[in-house]
């Protein structure tokens, strides 16, 4: 039962590193049992620079998730992202016997499988495969191409990689442990399965991720993840510029950040002053909240245009009707979707993870900030791709067996029914004659 079974999801970001326990409910809703989290100090921009201390902050953050569900925890899905991610379409195809009748989820499947043997460069991995449109017998344009005829079946394939080393940097930190990774997941496509609406992914909408060290990208059309990428700039390089620019301590900078910074400047109040401890045997120090605002807006604009260039790369920029959602931690900035929307000219919002989410007695689950952590347990229930959900289905419906396997079995079936039918009316001929026969006689 699908309400009985627990999803871990471990979120190993540059900030914090959280693991989050979860279940279905008989609503279809994820139900949290638990969340630990700890400081993540051995991990840069997604990338894990310090073996022994992003151990141990894994290890804190699944004990203490462990302890509030009172559940011993073994098995994990982890989030991927850093500045080594990299996508490309790349096209496949396969064919098939002209007898067989139909397409089927088979051979959809065998094409995927297919694509995961293709070469990549040098020191990266293949992370995930996903579909785009399907082209039978070159008739493009087809989205689920299970039950048409036709022997050549093409696909354009979004291909996500990632760094070898970056892969088993992080494979070797959640065994040692003590714990199994059963799956690797890129963060922006968990984040996405938390805050996007199955509406917002048809219409085509662009997912911003604003974490600590990155921003990720997700762009979905008509359902389908069309275009990722992973930005080296995130909530602390706002942070630095804080530090650097008021002349204050990394803590400090980023306290003032998050209860204090705007993302437009002309917002803030040009006589409002922070007063900010000094060091020993120094005054206070005194900050304008509108030089502030100046220094996080002056960043906030640069990652906005790699956003933007990212958007108009990827050809659907005039195809978003769903706009921009924004989540993760650096979208809980003051007044941070109107400037998105004034500098993309896209409708904006911000993405919480409480769609998917049923009745939990843990409130800060609710916040951006949890998306991805989120995201990585509901992708235990439910896979990236709605269509391969579809085919799970028509497989569980069918028993699990091919449809060409069926027709042949019918077919062989009614071969061996018309035979037999023949043998018994030659059988119940021949003795026929002979009762009468010796009736005769």
């Amino acid at each position: 039962m699908e309400n009985d079974k627990l999803i871990v999801g471990l979120d190993i970001g540059t900030t914090k590193i959280c693991a989050i326990i979860g279940r279905k409910n008989e609503f279809g809703k994820l139900e949290v049992l638990g969340m630990g989290k700890s400081v993540s100090d051995g991990v840069e921009r997604g990338i894990v620079t310090n073996i022994e201390k992003t151990i141990h902050a894994i290890e804190k953050a699944v004990q203490d998730c462990s302890d509030m569900a009172d559940v011993d925890i073994a098995e994990v899905i982890v989030g991927i992202a850093g500045q080594h991610i990299q996508s490309k379409i790349m096209h496949g195809s396969i064919m098939r016997q002209p007898t067989e009748d139909e397409i089927t989820i088979e051979d959809v499947q065998r094409l995927s499988a297919d694509m995961h043997n293709i070469v990549v460069p040098p020191g990266n991995s293949i992370i995930h495969v996903m579909p785009q449109d399907y082209t039978v017998d070159y008739e493009g344009g087809i989205k689920d191409p299970v039950g048409m005829a036709g022997t050549r079946l093409e696909a354009d394939f979004h291909i996500i990689t990632a760094q070898t080393t970056a892969i088993h940097n992080i494979n070797k930190c959640v065994k040692r442990a003590n714990l199994i990774s059963s799956q690797l997941i890129l963060e922006p496509l968990a984040s996405s399965l938390a805050v996007l609406s199955d509406d917002e992914k048809e219409a085509g909408v662009c997912l911003v991720d604003i974490g600590g060290g990155t921003t990720d990208i997700a762009i979905f059309y008509e359902n389908i993840i069309r275009h990722t990428a992973v930005i080296p700039l995130g909530g602390n390089i706002i942070t630095s510029d804080i530090k650097e620019g008021c002349m204050l301590m990394q803590n400090q900078a980023e306290l003032l950040k998050t209860r204090f910074g705007k993302a437009i400047a002309k917002e803030a109040n040009t006589n409002e002053i922070v007063s900010i401890p000094g060091l020993r045997g120094r005054p206070p120090k005194e900050i304008s909240v509108y030089n502030l605002a100046s220094i996080i807006e002056a960043r906030l604009e640069e990652i906005i245009e790699i956003v933007q260039n990212e958007i108009m790369q990827s050809g659907y920029y005039k195809k978003l009707a769903g706009g921009i959602v924004l989540t993760g931690g650096g979208s809980q900035m003051q007044y941070i979707s109107q400037l998105f929307e004034y500098k993309t000219g896209l409708d904006t919002r911000i993405g919480y993870p409480n769609e998917h989410l049923g009745k939990s007695v843990i409130e800060e689950i609710k916040s951006p900030m949890y998306a991805t952590s989120v995201g990585l347990v509901l992708a235990g229930f439910k896979s990236l791709d709605n269509r391969e959900d579809e085919y799970n289905r028509r497989k569980a419906n069918s028993g699990h067996k091919p449809k060409i396997m069926q027709k042949r079995e019918m077919i062989s079936n009614s071969f061996f029914t018309s035979i037999s039918n023949k043998i018994k009316n030659i059988i119940s001929a021949d003795i026929g004659d002979d009762d009468n026969y010796n009736y005769n006689n």
